[in-house]
């Protein structure tokens, strides 16, 4: 007669239940460690039972299988989450470059708009709000311009009253030079003016010169003709007179 089949559900009798978890749990824990002798696999098994109490069984220490265990389940779901984040981000980046494509072909049309080109297919709103926009540019543009001008300006005038002032300190400076040393008024006279009355000077002292010298020409005249006069010789003329002596 054979075994009927056990219908798998929580066992209602306490007493039938605590057996059956004895006999299971036997069984289990003995085909884990076959299991791990038959086949060189590394098992380990865990159980609670519901009263809390623990049962377990391990072929290679229970830490040592529960680290490998963290470790090859934390490589798989990172492995998962970087292929659904790389999905993911290839999908949105697939997004975000139509997206940016729509964006840079608007903006081109925009610019050519703007600068009166392809105005084909607008209506008359769309012409008067085009209108509308480059008499707001122009009238920023002008305005920006105006500002440059102005700043400009004023730097221009903060130079020029800069330059005022130097000028000014320059002015007083050059005015206490010439009060602590007066200009003379005589002017020194150039090389040639100095020269020219050295020159006059020299025919001045010649002129001087020229009475005595006539005077000695005279005198020499005087005792040449005196000489011819009394028939003396022209020697005795020569010769120096003697001086007197004193007896």
């Amino acid at each position: 007669m054979g075994r009927g089949k056990i219908e798998i559900k929580r066992i209602e009798n306490a007493n039938s239940r605590q057996v059956t978890f004895s006999k299971r749990r036997t069984g289990l824990l003995k085909k884990a460690q076959e299991l791990a002798i038959l086949c060189d696999a590394e098992v380990a098994v865990i159980i609670f039972s519901n009263t809390g109490k623990l049962f377990e069984f391990s072929s290679s220490g229970m830490k040592r299988t529960l680290s490998r265990y963290n470790k090859c389940t934390d490589s798989s779901e990172s492995a998962s989450v970087e292929y659904k984040t790389e999905y993911f981000l290839q999908k949105d980046d697939t997004k975000m470059v139509e997206i940016l494509k729509d964006e840079i072909a608007k903006l081109e049309t925009n610019q050519l708009r703007l600068l009166g080109k392809d105005l084909t297919g607008l209506g008359l709103k769309e012409l008067q709000h085009l209108e509308q926009q480059i008499n707001e540019g122009l009238l920023s543009v002008k305005e920006r311009k105006e500002e440059l001008l102005m700043e400009q300006l004023e730097q221009s005038r903060i130079q020029e009253q800069k330059a005022m002032l130097e000028n000014e300190t320059l002015r007083r400076q050059v005015e206490e030079l010439r009060c602590l040393f007066p200009i003379a008024e005589r002017v020194m006279p150039t090389y040639l003016q100095y020269h020219h009355v050295e020159r006059k000077n020299s025919f001045v002292d010649n002129s001087v010169k020229c009475p005595s010298f006539a005077r000695n020409c005279a005198n020499d005249k005087a005792d040449s003709d005196t000489t011819l006069h009394l028939g003396l010789p022209t020697d005795v003329r020569n010769k120096k007179t003697p001086e007197k002596k004193n007896f």
